[in-house]
């Protein structure tokens, strides 16, 4: 047996239903993501009338799910140097989910970065496909050694965060996963586009069923705006995943908190410089290291 798939093993401990669980998920990636997306469609367009249809739904969510990230939260994660690892159920202030929670990059510096599933499933161009990320040695050394069929490459951690720089400049989000799966921790951070990614794909179908349910927990960011330095082109709404800012003419603009995921996007696309992320105390604590190395950690 490898070391990487030993270490993973030993990750789930006596609950080898779920290392079995991960290592077909891995070894049929595409067709798996690609049953996940037509499944939930179907549901959602046939079987959206039945409700108890919604318990499934947050079994599935609470096993699944990701946490959005702004860029600066994105980049404290990519240039770590120690290992970071708080596994408290506290964590669910962070990761609002019952099961997968924990907080855990060990050695931080090794990063690989392979195909996304989500996009081949989706039809994303072929020069956006390898955009997903494992931060950490025991999970990218995993993908190394058996996903050479999903173009597994090491990178350094400048190319990390080059390649994330390169999809933020065309509107896709970042994204953390966390996944029972994989022993209910994150590791994975992945490029998301709403027209491509089968993760916020399946958020907007299980709205159908109830308007709460969601499988991409906010950043906990919220955006601020300075009129006086606004020239109301609209880049912002342009970019915006989630159409909670719209701008009419040249001197209206409404914002939605509340709908705002925090992907900060839109801050870095305003070519005025009129907007800024700001910890939003009604939502989420954020993904930032700092804050998690600081508040949490002693909660282990």
């Amino acid at each position: 047996m490898k070391e990487s798939t030993k270490k993973m093993l030993k990750k789930h401990g006596w609950r080898f239903d779920r290392f079995i669980h991960n290592f077909i998920y891995f070894k049929f990636y595409y067709p798996y993501v690609k049953f996940v997306y037509y499944f939930f469609k179907y549901i959602a367009k046939y079987l959206s009338w039945f409700k108890p249809l919604n318990i499934l739904l947050s079994m599935a969510f609470n096993r699944y799910h990701a946490k959005i990230l702004s860029f600066g939260d994105t980049k404290k994660i990519l240039t770590l140097n120690v290992n970071v690892s708080v596994i408290s159920p506290a964590n669910k202030k962070i990761i609002p989910y019952k099961y997968a929670y924990k907080i855990m990059f060990d050695e931080p510096e090794h990063i690989a970065v392979m195909d996304c599933p989500c996009k081949i499933t989706l039809g994303d161009r072929d020069e956006n496909i390898r955009s997903c990320l494992a931060v950490g040695k025991s999970l990218s050394s995993f993908w190394l050694e058996h996903g050479k069929k999903y173009h597994a490459k090491k990178i350094t951690r400048e190319e990390a965060i080059a390649l994330i720089t390169r999809f933020r400049k065309m509107g896709y989000i970042t994204q953390a996963f966390f996944k029972v799966a994989t022993g209910g921790q994150t590791g994975v951070i992945c490029n998301c586009h709403p027209d491509t990614c089968v993760s916020l794909q399946a958020t907007k179908f299980a709205k159908k069923f109830d308007d709460k349910l969601t499988m991409n927990a906010e950043s906990g960011y919220a955006v601020e705006w300075n009129k006086n330095l606004c020239g109301f082109c609209g880049t912002c709404a342009g970019f915006c995943p989630v159409d909670c800012i719209q701008v009419v003419g040249d001197k209206s603009r409404t914002y939605d908190k509340n709908a705002c995921i925090g992907c900060e996007l839109c801050v870095e696309h305003c070519p005025e410089k009129a907007l800024s992320i700001y910890r939003d105390s009604g939502k989420a604590v954020p993904l930032d290291i700092d804050i998690v190395m600081k508040e949490y950690q002693q909660n282990m």
